[in-house]
């Protein structure tokens, strides 16, 4: 059995922030793999809270990129 070594963050914070400030749809998809990865720690599924948690870091990050991008667009357009 693997031992939790407790570096499973959830990104939770970041993906809320990014869906209200930056991309909604990406964003959505972000707290949805935040919200598995405490579930997932304590049903003793580590390998799969890794992976939510990845996975949460993975779209916070598009979800900013997008919404960075969007903006820069908007601005440039007026």
């Amino acid at each position: 059995m693997q031992q939790y070594d407790g570096g499973y963050e959830n990104h939770l914070v970041w993906a809320i922030l990014a869906t209200v400030f930056c991309c909604l749809p990406f964003g959505i998809v972000a707290i949805v793999y935040a919200a598995q990865v405490d579930g997932k720690v304590q049903a003793g599924d580590y390998e799969g809270a890794r992976e939510s948690s990845e996975n949460a870091k993975t779209w916070c990050i598009i979800s900013t990129i997008v919404g960075i991008l969007w903006g820069l667009l908007v601005m440039m357009i007026r």
